[in-house]
């Protein structure tokens, strides 16, 4: 059982959390121990760039003993300021399509790619909940994928007004599977 002791991805996810109990921590764990073990054979660093997440794909992977040899960075950019001063997100690109976007998720994964040693990127931008409207609805997240190679891959996903912890917890597992893909490729 995951407690605050836990070395296991998702040990900041504890049981008992929403977001843990959506999605278990036993399959974080074992996405992101097999994400870090093909980063680190083929000496590949990751960053991320999270909004809706908060840096909870960080937290996931940091928690595995050794992942500073396949982590680079974090990038938390939860407002439109942070995604535009850290990642460098034209303002008005958020402005004409708004933060949870196809657009701007592809920006902010080529931002992080830029400010980071990564060779792969994820960015994550959607809406937790609770809210969104008919257009952006809550449980709606636009995940982009960036590599050195040149890739950028983008899904959008909606997971559906499910809950914000639920959500979130479905963004991570989603966001390690992408980066596993981009790593094993």
């Amino acid at each position: 059982m995951a407690g605050s002791d836990d070395t296991r991805p998702g040990g900041g996810l504890a049981a008992g959390d929403p977001a843990a109990d959506a999605i278990g921590t036993d399959e974080l764990a074992t996405l992101a121990i097999d994400l870090l073990d093909v980063c680190r054979r083929k000496r590949l660093m990751l960053a991320t760039a999270e909004s809706c997440t908060g840096g909870l794909v960080t937290a996931c992977l940091t928690d595995i003993p050794g992942s500073s040899a396949a982590v680079d960075r974090g990038f938390v950019t939860y407002s439109n300021e942070a995604k535009t001063e850290m990642l460098g997100v034209p303002a008005a690109l958020i402005a004409q399509h708004g933060a949870v976007s196809e657009p701007v998720a592809r920006a902010m994964a080529k931002g992080a790619l830029i400010r980071s040693r990564a060779h792969i990127v994820i960015a994550i931008t959607g809406i937790a909940g609770p809210g969104g409207s008919a257009v952006k609805p809550e449980g709606l997240v636009h995940f982009a994928c960036a590599t050195r190679r040149g890739a950028l891959t983008h899904q959008r996903i909606e997971f559906g007004a499910i809950g914000r912890g639920a959500v979130r917890a479905g963004a991570v597992t989603h966001a390690l599977r992408m980066l596993l893909e981009a790593a094993r490729a």
